[in-house]
């Protein structure tokens, strides 16, 4: 098989691939995507949120004309238990500010979006095509698929969570399930002025809401859902090492049909239609479970390199992965002036990484996974938070009695020594 040669290919068409591929092509870097999906975006599936606050700084002009759905103006999180639920809302205008700006997102348009970007910059995208490593005296030295051949200076790991070229780069050990998750979402079209009226954050402007507690059974996990243009993505994620504790019995694709029909969600989505399904694996691991990022002309990022956080108020990915994306183009473009595409010339990817967000975040949250472990967060707090709002707002024959002998007897039902150890628990993440 002949060999074509490339100054850099990246393997995924993906938020962090496509990113890093626009950011060197831009530089006059001949460089080429394959993605295994038939389209860029076929393989991606993304809760649908962006916070762009953080990846601005990164690619300063990129997201300028992005087609984005609606600007995020109201933050809800929702604790369920069997036929309560309790809801915290939150909206603010600054939420709608630059600086702190989110945006919901459909990833197929939007990567095909991103994969026009890079065209139009001079890369190559090449969808279709799964793809191996290539080795040359035990380096990396590009891709190839049963077709083609391509060596080049740098390969860039962008092919998802199951990275399977950064486990043949020697990168990854063998997958812990506590580090992973399983996402189910469906994205329902309605109206846009249905989703205008029924979740009242006006024209452009949308909803994130979190639920936590009974609608995943008693599993880690939790579910979301996103406002759109014109659809709504709702979704469940839930710990693959749970699952597969229960052997068999908790399903997520009936957790999330029951989930649809939730009281506090099924009149939301009334007269909506689903048009899409997908479900896709999700890093959970926190900096724990991220594999290497660097190799003789090598290197990971995205979701790949496991660069997510779940903090349980905020769900992040996409952020993490288009800024990794935008500091592998910058790592590749020093170590191209160098003309050394060794491992010690690329591991300032790493230290780049380490003085942004992305691995200052995933530091400072390294004990937050352990912590989202604990089945108490989805069984017995949302249960005891909901059981307090209801006897709050419950108004019988009988006087009431005095609030603070009320909060008392809360506070000892619930154990104010359990409280006061998560809390402490909490408070050091």
């Amino acid at each position: 098989m002949e060999a074509e040669k490339v100054e850099v290919v990246v393997a995924g068409a993906g938020f962090a691939g496509l990113a890093c591929a626009w950011k060197l092509a831009r530089a006059g870097v001949e460089v080429v995507v394959v993605e295994r999906g038939e389209n860029p975006g076929a393989k991606s599936v993304t809760g649908g949120r962006l916070y762009t606050g953080p990846v601005r700084p990164h690619l300063p002009d990129f997201l300028d004309d992005a087609p984005f759905e609606r600007d995020v103006v109201s933050e809800r999180i929702t604790a369920v238990s069997g036929k309560r639920s309790a809801t915290l809302e939150v909206r603010s205008e600054a939420f709608a500010e630059p600086a702190s700006k989110s945006h919901t997102v459909l990833p197929n348009p939007f990567l095909q979006w991103m994969a026009d970007k890079v065209m139009e910059a001079g890369g190559m995208v090449i969808p279709g095509n799964t793809v191996n490593l290539v080795k040359e005296d035990g380096k990396v030295a590009g891709v190839e698929s049963p077709d083609a051949k391509l060596t080049a200076d740098v390969t860039v790991a962008a092919d998802g969570v199951l990275s399977f070229l950064a486990e043949q780069a020697g990168l990854r050990g063998r997958f812990k399930p506590v580090h992973y998750a399983v996402g189910a979402k469906e994205v329902i079209e309605l109206p846009e002025e249905k989703i205008d009226d029924r979740f009242a954050c006006g024209q452009g402007r949308g909803a994130s809401q979190l639920f936590v507690g009974s609608l995943t059974a008693g599993l880690f996990g939790g579910g979301f859902l996103y406002t759109n243009r014109a659809s709504v993505s709702l979704g469940l994620v839930i710990g693959i090492e749970d699952l597969a504790a229960a052997g068999g019995e908790k399903r997520i694709d009936e957790l999330l049909d029951a989930f649809k029909e939730r009281p506090e969600v099924a009149p939301l989505l009334e007269g909506g239609e689903t048009v899409e399904y997908a479900a896709h694996v999700i890093p959970e691991g926190g900096i724990e479970g991220m594999p290497g990022l660097f190799a003789d002309g090598f290197l990971v990022t995205g979701d790949a390199a496991g660069l997510a956080v779940n903090a349980g108020y905020t769900v992040r990915g996409m952020d993490f992965a288009l800024a990794s994306g935008a500091i592998a183009a910058e790592a590749v473009l020093e170590a191209r002036a160098r003309k050394d595409f060794s491992a010690s010339s690329l591991s300032g990817y790493e230290k780049k990484l380490k003085e942004t967000f992305v691995l200052q975040e995933l530091e400072q949250l390294k004990n937050m996974p352990a912590f989202m472990q604990d089945p108490r967060l989805f069984t017995f707090y949302p249960r005891e938070a909901t059981a307090v709002m209801e006897d709050l707002f419950t108004v019988g024959p009988e006087a009431q009695g005095r609030l603070g002998k009320r909060a008392w007897g809360w506070l000892k039902r619930i154990g104010l020594w359990r409280m006061f150890r998560d809390g402490w628990k909490m408070l050091r993440i």
